[in-house]
């Protein structure tokens, strides 16, 4: 064994280091690591380099609640986020116990032992074990090694370049080319605009429509508060505010669908103007799929100016330089850009075995959203559908240090959430959301149970008393 931990945490993206700050916060005694199979932290933000790549979350909630993001800029460009974890890490004296280079290939628990072992490899095939006592996957639920795209045909009669931008190519050059973004989730949003400075034209084109919210790039509140305020309780003001603004416009979509539709396509039919808006309006209720923030408008400045343009329909195939639609529209295109989203992967796609029995999380019930039934010293970190991701992960990072003090305290080596028989449901934790990559890996999702602690919330006023609050004793959490 090359070393023992009593926390070994997978991934050092936002997840990761966040996980590690608070452990470094409420149980400094505790030896931790940070595994990260990249040779650089960030995760996502150190992955993705395309143009523009920035956040679709605000960052004043997008941030550490530990450590607020202390800037004006309300979307944050990838660079600054990446930079914002790397400063956090280096704060919090958790970098150096990052083993940066090393794949996590599978975790084996001993309820003999009363500890994990697991098994990592270098890019060169070298092997690596270590050992610890709690396990934390915090390695985000997309598959790093591969974008979806699908089975576009005729793709291999395309005579430009087709490229996916969880892969971006330092070498591309669009300038005063004819680009095609092929999407409309959050990536084709950003890109379009970025692309469209320097092309000669850039097609959005969609399968369908979904809905897109302008914000401004500047938090104009926060900067004449600071005026008169002190820098930590203005950006704390901000994530409260963002945070009651957020709940407020997910359960007012909830409750008022039509509302809150009539409501989002008013404010693109005022960017847009006299322009038709059918491309902008979907045909399923708000925050059934996710929500697309643009900063200041820019895709609906882009698309006025006529550098860009939307067209909505179906690929039936490519020949030469250009993409026929279903319609028989033509679109010419140097350059196709796949933004047609990610596959999903649970716990970076490694085994997991306890007692020598293979565990499979797209079968497994969650408890409290946070640890897997019948998986003992076992934590998985997921964010939320419907608000930002760090808000559910630190909540649910600080529920892991607030377990492991209990069990320190209980004189218990092992915790293990055990459900009622017939409590599980065939939906996932991402159920809510009917996004197309939720329906392609739903499977490999860890599921949800019928109530209580094995049903996902994703209410962040729930999670708060739930996580932060609750009594730790509880009948379907056996210590031992």
């Amino acid at each position: 064994m090359d070393h023992h931990y009593d926390v070994l945490i997978i991934g050092a993206g936002l997840s990761g280091i966040g996980m590690a700050c608070r452990l470094a916060l409420a149980c400094p005694d505790k030896r931790v690591a940070v595994i990260e199979r990249r040779k650089a932290m960030g995760g996502t933000w150190d992955l993705f380099r395309y143009p523009g790549v920035r956040s679709d979350s605000d960052m004043f909630t997008f941030g550490f609640g530990f450590r607020p993001w202390n800037d004006l800029k309300v979307l944050a460009d990838g660079p600054s986020i990446r930079q914002y974890v790397i400063d956090t890490a280096r704060e919090f004296h958790v970098e150096d116990g990052i083993l940066f280079g090393l794949r996590t290939v599978g975790a084996s628990w001993s309820s003999r032992e009363r500890r994990w072992t697991v098994r990592a490899r270098h890019d060169d095939g070298s092997a690596r074990v270590f050992t610890c006592h709690f396990l934390v996957g915090a390695t985000g639920y997309y598959d790093y090694d591969r974008g979806h795209v699908p089975d576009f045909p005729g793709l291999a009669d395309f005579t430009g370049r087709f490229i996916h931008p969880q892969y971006w190519p330092g070498d591309l050059d669009w300038q005063g080319k004819r680009v095609v973004v092929i999407g409309s989730g959050a990536t084709a949003v950003t890109l379009v605009p970025a692309l469209a400075e320097k092309a000669a034209h850039v097609t959005m084109l969609q399968r369908s429509p979904g809905y897109i919210f302008s914000v401004p790039s500047r938090d104009a509140i926060s900067a004449v508060l600071l005026r008169v305020l002190p820098a930590k309780i203005v950006y704390g003001l901000a994530r409260r505010r963002n945070i009651l603004l957020q709940r407020v416009l997910y359960k007012s979509a909830m409750r008022w669908p039509s509302r809150v539709r009539a409501i989002l396509l008013g404010a693109v039919r005022r960017q847009l103007g006299n322009a038709p808006i059918e491309d902008f309006s979907p045909d399923y209720a708000p925050w059934t799929q996710r929500l697309c923030i643009v900063p200041d408008a820019d895709l609906f400045k882009t698309i006025r100016g006529g550098r860009a343009s939307v067209v909505t329909g179906e690929v039936a195939g490519f020949e030469g330089r250009a993409i026929r639609l279903a319609s028989g529209q033509e679109l010419e295109a140097d350059i196709v850009i796949s933004a047609t989203g990610f596959n999903l992967q649970a716990l970076g796609g490694m085994r997991i075995e306890v007692d020598g029995v293979p565990r499979d999380p797209g079968k497994t019930l969650t408890y409290k959203g946070v640890l897997l039934d019948g998986i003992p010293n076992l934590a998985v970190l997921f964010g939320y559908i419907n608000a930002s991701w760090t808000l559910k992960v630190d909540l649910a990072a600080q529920y892991v240090c607030r377990l492991l003090r209990h069990m320190e305290a209980e004189g218990a080596t092992m915790a293990t959430p055990r459900a009622p028989e017939n409590e599980a449901l065939d939906v996932c934790i991402l159920d809510e959301l009917r996004a197309g990559y939720v329906a392609r890996g739903e499977a490999s999702m860890p599921r949800q149970g019928r109530s209580g602690p094995w049903r996902v919330s994703h209410r962040y006023e729930w999670d708060r008393r739930t996580l932060l609050e609750a009594p730790l004793d509880d009948p379907a959490l056996v210590l031992s």
